[in-house]
């Protein structure tokens, strides 16, 4: 049994246990997983949405919105182009709700049959004989250069939404929002594509409120009796984002306004600070009472909706900020990032007082925007982690939203008990197989239905053609088989291409997956229609799928995609070049090493294995990429029952260990063969495991799955 725990220090784990508040075990593994600074410790701890990213900081959106507000006003047509998988689909379904809520001539287009992913030029001129306007892409479009600079040319703007790679010629579009262009503004480039609308639907969401688009400033003055001086610090918000800040020393009666950057950066503004009464008191001292400057008393506003905070002072605030708690701005700064936290969090609550529905309409999005996390397989670190928690949270405690009550009925699912795991295994399988098959708008029509008929049909189908994709996924394995292996020594175990024209294009991703996931190499899988070979790629091991396509230069049709997922096409004819030109690629290859040691994340004493495990396995919920499932290790537990499980070969081992308070139960998968042999009753053994629940009948229980294990011989 190999593995590596990393040590780690308690000059290393005490800062965390004091800040936060937790035990030296959860303090270890967040130290072990490099999990230090506040600001990524926040999304492990804290679950509240209002801890996600302003859509503002995007540096197109506001031009995104004004010109949305725009079409509303002028009565124009508007397209959303989207894609035919779930992230496709489910932001199309997002942002078309959104529009038709808010009044516009909206319709959508989705890739059908054979088509092509992306704008593509004919849905352009489809769009201008119905004298549209405007087009919205959704998961795509910052590839499609051609095409908008074509839509242009016909008086259609194009606003882009999308989050892949963006190539290096970026389209003249009147917006662009895709967290991964360098000039986006936004802080986290993991973001799906339907993460992307629902940022966009926010900031439309917004522009009804009366901060929209308004200058503000907050202020705050603070005395240093070290240097006999003050400091007063403001900030200039627009739209509940930061712009700019100064912070200026002012010595009584000694510094004027006039010597100042005040009175430039104060005008026009409307002026928020903590305490009127106070502040202007002392802004008069220090700058004589003929200055006069029309203050706004945050501290009253706030009070209408918490009252205790109406006898709280402006240093009181960090000790009761929950931001605060988490921010890394340097000491004297805290109070300004408190009252502007605070200031975001009355906005956004006001907003909600006087929309009723705002609530009910973000938590129908986030149910998508989370299974869009899942299924295209987004890093489970930052504000996905707020995305997918709170999906789960809305689903358990409010429902699935309309399309997705029904399809949770036809696959037997009780929402109550949902899992990150379901909706990955079972969900979103479900709602892909249309896309993969050519019929994504079933599963779009399933979402933005308002006939409770015409969905449950919509379901069933979806159901049926999930079965037909079960099907060709098998036949595709059983076809390119024999391909593997030739591959894999073709191209030194460094990469696998298997080509096959009877493949369905909808299963060449799935097919790509499965064989990467088994070979641990990256992997392509290719069919061809008409003329033009289509495939997928899936990578791993450190090779960005769309950096090993881009090297092939001009090569291809098209190509796009995220770093462990793309596509691409190319002429029928191309294929010898193309197998060379992998192979000369492929041999460049450095791959991390597939058999690494198990990295454990805590050796768990016996006695401290107890179901109180679930309540740390639940704080890094939801796994996935970038986020693995925690692995412990413990030694020496006495066996004390144990039997073979399983209908079938590979059996399964069911041991029971005592460990002192609790009896724990533990499955080893496809080890039934060790019992009576090389474990028995009484034995005692070293094992690497992770902790589940285990749900039955609305009982939930903790179970442990063994990874390795070895027996004690003394």
């Amino acid at each position: 049994m190999t593995y590596t725990k990393t040590p780690v220090t308690l000059a290393e784990v005490t800062p965390l246990c004091q800040k936060f508040d937790m035990d030296q075990l959860l303090a270890s593994i967040f130290v072990r997983r490099g999990i230090t600074k506040s600001s990524n410790l926040l999304y492990y701890l804290e679950d509240d949405i209002r801890f996600e990213h302003s859509p503002f900081l995007f540096s197109g959106m506001e031009d995104a919105v004004e010109r949305i507000l725009a079409a509303i006003e002028e009565g124009e047509k508007v397209l959303i182009f989207g894609d035919r998988d779930v992230d496709g689909i489910t932001s199309t379904a997002i942002l078309y709700r959104q529009l038709k809520n808010m009044g516009l001539d909206a319709s959508w287009r989705l890739p059908l049959a054979e088509e092509a992913y992306g704008l593509s030029m004919e849905a352009v001129d489809d769009f201008a004989k119905e004298n549209g306007t405007l087009i919205i892409t959704v998961d795509c479009g910052i590839s499609n250069a051609p095409e908008i600079a074509y839509a242009a040319k016909l008086g259609i703007d194009v606003i882009v939404t999308d989050h892949h790679n963006p190539p290096e010629v970026i389209p003249d579009a009147v917006a662009i929002i895709d967290p991964k262009c360098p000039d986006s503004g936004y802080p986290f480039d993991g973001i799906s594509g339907a993460a992307v609308a629902y940022k966009l639907v926010s900031a439309l969401r917004f522009s009804s409120s009366d901060f929209f688009n308004t200058e503000i400033c907050l202020m705050d003055i603070q005395e240093n009796t070290n240097d006999q001086c003050f400091y007063i610090t403001c900030t200039k918000i627009r739209n509940l984002t930061k712009r700019r800040s100064i912070t200026e020393k002012i010595i009584p009666g000694i510094t004027s306004i006039s010597e100042t950057r005040l009175p430039d950066f104060l005008s026009g503004q409307y002026i928020y600070v903590w305490d009127n009464t106070t502040t202007t008191a002392l802004f008069h001292q220090l700058f004589g009472k003929g200055i006069e400057i029309g203050f706004i008393d945050l501290r009253k506003e706030v009070q209408q909706f918490w009252p205790t905070f109406g006898q709280k002072k402006a240093a009181d605030l960090p000790a009761i900020s929950k931001s605060a708690r988490y921010s890394e701005i340097p000491e004297n700064q805290i109070i300004t990032e408190s009252l502007f936290n605070l200031f975001v969090t009355y906005v956004n609550v006001l907003s909600a007082r006087k929309n009723k529905n705002l609530e009910t309409l973000r938590d129908n999005d986030l149910q998508l925007v989370g299974i869009a996390a899942l299924a295209d397989i987004m890093p489970m670190t930052n504000e996905n982690r707020l995305f997918v928690n709170s999906a789960l949270k809305a689903i358990k405690t409010k429902g699935p939203v309309t399309g997705l009550a029904e399809l949770f009925a036809k696959l037997s699912l009780d929402y109550h008990y949902i899992t990150s795991k379901d909706l990955g295994w079972t969900v979103i399988p479900a709602l892909n197989a249309s896309g993969r098959l050519g019929q994504s708008n079933l599963s779009l029509e399933l979402l933005i239905s308002e006939m409770p008929k015409e969905r449950d049909e919509i379901s069933t189908k979806i159901i049926d053609l999930n079965e037909m994709r079960k099907t060709l996924v098998n036949e595709a394995a059983m076809k390119t088989s024999s391909q593997v292996q030739e591959s894999l020594e073709s191209f030194d175990g460094k990469l696998c291409v298997v080509l096959n024209e009877e493949i369905h294009k909808g299963v060449t991703g799935i097919l790509a997956n499965k064989i990467m996931n088994t070979y641990q190499v990256p992997s392509l899988a290719i069919t061809e229609n008409d003329g033009i070979y289509a495939g997928s790629m899936r990578s791993c091991r450190g090779i960005v799928a769309t950096d090993f396509l881009k090297d092939f230069g001009d090569f291809f049709i098209a190509y796009g995609g995220h770093n462990a997922a793309a596509g691409f096409s190319f002429t029928k004819d191309k294929l010898p070049q193309f197998m060379q030109k992998a192979k000369e690629l492929s041999a460049r290859f450095e791959l991390q090493d597939k058999n690494a040691e198990n990295i454990v994340d805590a050796e768990i004493p016996a006695n401290y294995i107890t179901p109180d495990l679930l309540r740390i396995i639940d704080m890094f919920e939801p796994y996935g990429n970038g986020n693995d499932e925690l692995l412990f290790v413990s030694q020496n537990l006495p066996v004390c029952d144990g039997m073979i499980v399983g209908k079938k070969e590979p059996y399964h081992l069911k041991l029971t260990f005592d460990c002192g308070k609790y009896k724990f139960p533990a499955m080893f998968w496809s080890a039934g063969d060790k019992w009576n042999k090389e474990v028995k009753l009484g034995s005692r053994v070293n094992v690497l495991f992770s902790v589940n629940k285990n749900i039955y009948n609305g009982n939930i229980t903790t179970q442990m799955f063994i990874k390795e294990m070895e027996v004690n011989k003394n």
